[in-house]
C-alpha cells in the first residue's frame, strides 16, 4: 500500500492493520445489515490468522460469512498490506459473543455475562450474573441479587455466557 508520499507501506503491527481494516469493514458490515464485533490477527499453530467476527439481527448465515470473506480479500488484496501468507476466517461471535461497545452492554441486557476484572473488586476478578444495562460510563450488573455498577475502563473483557 502506498501512504502520502508515495512509499510502500507493510503494516508489521497487528494493532495498525487491525485499526485500518476495522475502518473499512465497520461502514461496509452496516451497509450490508451486519456489524463488526471483533477483528483478531495473530500467529496461531500452521501460520498467522486474520479472522473476524460480524453479525446481525437473527444470526449470520454462510452466505452471509463468505459475501464479507470475499469483500475483505479484494481490499486486501488491493491494499496489499500484509507481506507474509495467512489465512482469513470469517464467522459469527458464537453464543458466548464478546461485548466491546457500549451499545452491545445496552443491546444485551437481561441477559447473562462472565466479566473479567483488571483487578479485584472484592467479589473477585471475574464476575458473573445478569446484565442489566448500561448507565452512562458504568455497567449494571445483577450478582447474587446484588445489584454492582462498573465503570467501563475496570472491565478488562466481558462476553455473554451459558454458564
Amino acid at each position: 500500500m502506498n501512504d502520502v508520499t508515495g512509499k510502500v507501506f507493510v503494516y508489521t503491527s497487528s494493532d495498525a492493520l487491525i485499526t485500518r481494516l476495522e475502518a473499512f469493514a465497520a461502514p461496509l458490515l452496516t451497509d450490508l445489515g451486519m456489524e463488526l464485533v471483533e477483528i483478531q490477527f495473530r500467529r496461531e499453530g500452521q501460520g498467522w490468522v486474520l479472522r473476524l467476527f460480524i453479525d446481525k439481527q437473527g444470526g449470520i448465515t454462510v452466505d452471509d460469512c463468505a459475501g464479507v470473506s470475499r469483500e475483505i480479500s479484494a481490499y486486501l488484496e488491493v491494499e496489499d498490506c500484509i507481506d507474509h501468507a495467512y489465512v482469513l476466517e470469517v464467522s459469527s461471535p458464537g453464543l458466548e459473543r464478546p461485548l466491546k461497545r457500549p451499545q452491545d452492554f445496552t443491546r444485551f441486557a437481561g441477559r447473562k455475562v462472565r466479566i473479567k476484572l483488571r483487578q479485584d473488586s472484592g467479589m473477585g476478578k471475574v464476575l458473573v450474573g445478569t446484565l442489566q444495562g448500561l448507565e452512562g460510563d458504568e455497567v449494571v450488573l445483577l450478582v447474587d441479587n446484588t445489584k454492582l455498577t462498573l465503570h467501563r475502563e475496570q472491565i478488562s473483557r466481558a462476553r455473554l455466557t451459558l454458564d
